[in-house]
C-alpha cells in the first residue's frame, strides 16, 4: 500500500493533463501524502467536532427543548458535509452517519471556492475535483488537481473570511442574537490590516508555520507549510490523538494573549489593589467563540504574617460573594438573556446579549487605552500586606453550564470532570512589600 500510494503522489511528467477525480471523503487518505498535515488535523478540534459530548449533550438538549426546530444549526457546522449530503438533518443520528463524514475534514476546508455571507456557515464548495491551497505554484500530481486559493493563502486578508465566516454564529429570527462574535471582533481590531502594516489572519496565530515538504512525494520542493492543530480554548475531554501536544499548543497561546499589572497601596478606605488586564496578543476579544459558556477570571490573594487576609475568586467564577470581604470575582463572559431578561445557557432562548469580554486591541491611541481594564479590589486594614498574588484562570465550558447538562442527564459526570482549568502565564502577578515597588508587571518578574 505504502508504495502505491508513493507513485500515486509521484509529480506528473510535463505536459501530462490530469482529469478532476472524485475527491475521497476520508481524510487519512490525505494522509497518506500528507502525514503531517493529516496528524496534526486527526487531534485537533475539527476533527473532535462531532466526538465532543459536550456539543452532542447541547444539541440534544435544544432539539428536544425546541421540539426539532433547532434542525441542522449546530451540526451544520460541526459535520457540514454530512449535512450537505443529506446523511442528517438534526445531528441525532451522528452515529449512523459514515464517521469520514464527520467534523470538518479536509475536504471540507480545501474544496471551497467562494464565501457567500458573514456567518453561519456560508461557504460554496467547488465540486470540481480539485484541492484548494495557499500555494501558488502547486505541483501536479497523480492524485488530484491543485489549485492556487487566496482563501487559503495566509498572507491574503480574504483568507480570514473563510474562518471568520464559519466562527461568526447568529442565532435566526425574531430574536436574532450575535451569538459567536470572533470575526466581526477581528475586523474591528489592530490586526485587520495589511500584512505589510503589521496585520496578520487567522491563520497567522492558529496555524503556525514551518519550512519543509507540503506532500511526502519524490523531489517535493520545500515550502512554506502551516500547522492544522488549530490550538484555540476548547480540548478533547476523552481519548484521543495527540491530546497532549493540543493541550500543550493552547497553552502556549494562552500564555501570551493577557498581559496584567498590579499596584498596591493604602488608600482611604484601607489597602487598594490594582489589577489591570490588556489584550495583549489576541486577535479578537477574550475569551472569544462561545463565550456565553466560556470563563475567565481573576483570582487574587493577599497575605500578612503568613496568613491569608483578602481573597477573591479562589472558588471559581461561578462562586457568589460570602460578605464585604470577599467580593464577587471578576469574570469575563457573554451573559444570554431570554425575552423576560433572564439568564439561560440556552442560546435558543437567547433574545439579547450581556458582553462583559476583556476588548480586543484596535489602532490608535483610543483603543490601545480602551483594550485596558482595571479594577480595584479594597479591603479595611490600615498595614499594607506582606505579598499579594494575582492568576487569571480559564475554563473553556463554565461547570453552570456543565452541571445543567449533567443535571438534566444529557451529560455524563466523568465528561464534566474532564474539562480544564487552564493558568495565563502573561497574566500571572506577584508582588512583596520587600521589593519596594508599588506595582508589578510581568517585566518585574525577569
Amino acid at each position: 500500500m505504502r508504495r502505491t500510494w508513493l507513485a500515486a503522489c509521484a509529480p506528473l511528467l510535463a505536459g501530462t493533463v490530469l482529469a478532476a477525480p472524485t475527491l475521497p471523503d476520508d481524510p487519512a487518505s490525505c494522509g497518506r501524502c500528507h502525514p503531517e498535515h493529516y496528524r496534526e488535523w486527526a487531534g485537533s478540534m475539527h476533527a473532535y467536532a462531532v466526538k465532543d459530548p459536550v456539543f452532542r449533550a447541547m444539541n440534544r438538549l435544544g432539539q428536544d427543548a425546541t421540539g426539532g426546530k433547532l434542525g441542522d444549526f449546530c451540526v451544520a457546522c460541526h459535520a457540514p458535509l454530512a449535512v450537505r449530503r443529506g446523511l442528517t438533518r438534526d445531528g441525532l443520528n451522528l452515529d449512523q452517519v459514515p464517521e469520514t463524514l464527520h467534523g470538518v475534514t479536509c475536504q471540507f476546508c480545501h474544496t471551497v471556492e467562494a464565501v457567500e455571507g458573514g456567518h453561519n456557515n456560508p461557504l460554496r464548495l467547488a465540486g470540481d475535483g480539485a484541492v484548494r491551497g495557499g500555494i501558488a505554484d502547486p505541483v501536479a500530481n497523480a492524485v488530484h488537481v491543485s489549485r492556487y486559493s487566496p482563501l487559503h493563502d495566509h498572507a491574503r486578508p480574504e483568507s480570514a473570511t473563510l474562518c471568520g465566516s464559519c466562527h461568526d454564529i447568529d442565532t435566526p429570527p425574531p430574536t436574532p442574537v450575535a451569538l459567536e462574535r470572533t470575526f466581526r471582533e477581528w475586523r474591528t481590531s489592530v490586526y485587520a490590516r495589511p500584512r505589510d502594516q503589521g496585520g496578520l489572519t487567522c491563520g497567522g496565530c492558529h496555524m503556525l508555520g514551518r519550512d519543509g515538504p507540503a506532500a511526502d512525494m519524490p523531489g517535493a520542493p520545500p515550502r512554506r507549510v502551516h500547522s492544522h492543530r488549530w490550538p484555540g480554548v476548547d480540548v478533547a475531554l476523552e481519548d484521543f490523538p495527540d491530546k497532549e501536544a493540543q493541550r500543550a499548543a493552547i497553552q502556549r497561546l494562552l500564555d501570551s494573549a493577557v498581559a496584567g499589572r498590579l499596584c498596591v497601596e493604602l488608600g482611604k478606605r484601607g489597602v487598594e489593589l490594582r489589577v489591570t488586564l490588556e489584550n495583549l496578543a489576541a486577535g479578537h476579544a477574550f475569551p472569544s467563540g462561545a463565550a456565553q459558556d466560556r470563563r475567565l477570571w481573576v483570582e487574587v490573594t493577599a497575605r500578612r504574617g503568613g496568613k491569608q487576609v483578602f481573597a477573591s475568586g479562589l472558588d471559581g467564577p461561578e462562586t457568589p460573594a460570602q460578605g464585604a470581604g470577599d467580593p464577587r470575582p471578576w469574570v469575563f463572559r457573554d451573559i444570554l438573556r431570554d425575552v423576560h431578561g433572564a439568564e439561560t445557557h440556552r442560546f435558543w432562548e437567547a433574545a439579547s446579549l450581556e458582553s462583559k469580554l476583556l476588548p480586543v486591541p484596535v489602532a490608535g491611541a483610543q483603543g490601545h487605552a480602551a483594550h485596558h481594564v482595571s479594577r480595584v479590589y479594597r479591603y479595611p486594614d490600615r498595614r499594607l500586606p506582606d505579598t499579594v498574588e494575582v492568576a487569571v484562570r480559564l475554563r473553556p465550558i463554565g461547570r453552570d453550564v456543565l452541571d445543567e447538562l449533567v443535571r438534566l442527564g444529557y451529560l455524563e459526570a466523568e465528561d464534566r470532570e474532564q474539562v480544564p482549568t487552564f493558568g495565563l502565564g502573561g497574566a500571572r502577578l506577584s508582588w512583596r512589600a520587600d521589593a519596594g515597588r508599588a506595582c508589578v508587571d510581568p517585566a518585574a518578574r525577569r
